[in-house]
């Protein structure tokens, strides 16, 4: 399967290129998957940014297949993390996956365990560029 197209917010892509830098700087996490992804985003004015359009604190409805289960988490940046169940980080494989996906997109992303996760977008409840929250 191929890599579907992403789109992301160029204020998402500035703040998210500085998070990789302090990631790479201190050695903590694997960024490979969220700088690839990066690489091969659209990039858009917040303003411009499609509805259907999983931006950073977007509330998204995603599937895990072929299982069929389905999540409804908010996508954070890690320092926003708070504990709830109802965050998931970019730097977790699902988050940097969702990244850009419109609703109805989905992709196979590999796992800390070295297997294929196939994920699909279901519904955005909440985007804030959608919102009008365009410096958020």
């Amino acid at each position: 399967m191929s890599l579907p197209p992403i789109t992301v917010s160029a204020l998402d892509a500035v703040r998210l290129e500085k998070l990789l830098e302090r990631q790479a700087a201190q050695g903590l996490a694997d960024i490979s998957g969220l700088e690839n992804e990066l690489a091969r985003a659209h990039i858009v004015e917040p303003e411009n940014m499609p509805p259907d359009v999983v931006t950073m604190r977007s509330q998204v409805c995603f599937e895990i297949l072929p299982e069929g289960k389905t999540f409804e988490l908010t996508l954070c940046y890690p320092d926003e993390m708070n504990g709830s169940r109802e965050q998931i980080s970019i730097l977790a494989p699902i988050g940097s996956a969702i990244l850009g996906l419109s609703v109805g997109q989905e992709i196979s992303w590999p796992t800390p365990a070295g297997t294929q996760l196939r994920v699909r977008v279901k519904a955005l409840s909440w985007q804030p560029e959608r919102a009008g929250m365009l410096l958020m």
